[in-house]
């Protein structure tokens, strides 16, 4: 057992050995507006089941925070679990725990996480089991899918099984400290912030809109409309259209499943009209 897993006591190590197992569920099902949050939420429950065992509506307030948008690189997942696991245990001894921190800090380490790991594991680490596996079975040897599934698999397995252990030790040890020093507000400013900006980013590279429309006059455009719209603001119309997706979803309670279907009828009829 290693000095990290034996400074955890021994029955919430026996908790985070079932998130590190609950985690391999974690993009079991997949939805649009929510990714991994399922999985995210069914790998935290056996801590929010204990630290909220007397506390029903505490235990419902958990469980929904967990079911908000989760998606990074699978192998650094558990360590944001971990530390979800620190802070939900906190808020749940702490009467002025500020509980949108926890959902702060989750989505601000997403993205950097999932740009690191994707560059490590699958920019990196699969390209070199591969090379290996590659040369291997370019001469005869049958060993070579099982030899890249182990140089792959072993390295992901352990980082996903010590970061859970990791997460959470870091989290019970910082939380306490910035609570005391009262920097708590501004992390969860911070942190709030860099996940407003990788929402953007997403926005920004995920919704696009591409005008084929064009106005002719004897043989001469007189009108294009993608060019004029760039001219006013470039992505306006992804940007126009995330927005109001957010308007119809937080205050009409238009459900994403509506939303989904009127993208995809408005998409169709925009090519249909030839305007996209």
């Amino acid at each position: 057992m290693s000095n990290l897993t034996k400074s955890i006591p021994a029955d919430e190590r026996k908790m985070l050995r079932k998130v590190f197992w609950r985690s391999f569920t974690l993009y079991a099902a997949v939805s649009p507006a929510k990714q991994g949050a399922s999985g995210f939420c069914y790998s935290l429950m056996p801590f929010i089941n204990k630290f909220y065992k007397e506390d029903e509506e505490g235990k419902k307030a958990a469980l929904t925070r967990s079911m908000s948008y989760f998606n990074t690189t699978i192998p650094l997942s558990t360590f944001i679990m971990g530390l979800a696991a620190s802070m939900e245990k906190e808020n749940s001894e702490r009467k002025d725990f500020d509980t949108n921190s926890i959902n702060a800090v989750k989505s601000s380490l997403m993205g950097p996480l999932a740009g690191i790991g994707d560059s490590i594991f699958w920019g990196v680490l699969r390209v070199i089991a591969a090379g290996i596996a590659v040369g291997l079975g370019s001469a005869g040897n049958v060993l070579a899918p099982i030899i890249f599934l182990v140089l792959f698999n072993v390295p992901s397995l352990l980082i996903k099984y010590y970061g859970t252990f990791l997460g959470y030790k870091l989290g019970s040890e910082y939380i306490q400290k910035i609570y005391a020093s009262g920097l708590i507000n501004i992390l969860t400013k911070a942190a709030s912030t860099v996940g407003l900006i990788m929402v953007g980013g997403m926005t920004a590279s995920m919704v696009t809109f591409q005008s084929t429309f064009e106005w002719k006059m004897s043989g001469k455009s007189i009108l294009n409309l993608q060019s004029m719209l760039d001219q006013i603001f470039v992505g306006i119309v992804p940007l126009g259209l995330t927005l109001l997706c957010y308007y119809l979803l937080k205050k009409k309670n238009i459900s994403i499943t509506v939303l989904i279907i009127g993208v995809i009828v408005l998409s169709i009829l925009l090519s249909l009209l030839g305007i996209a």
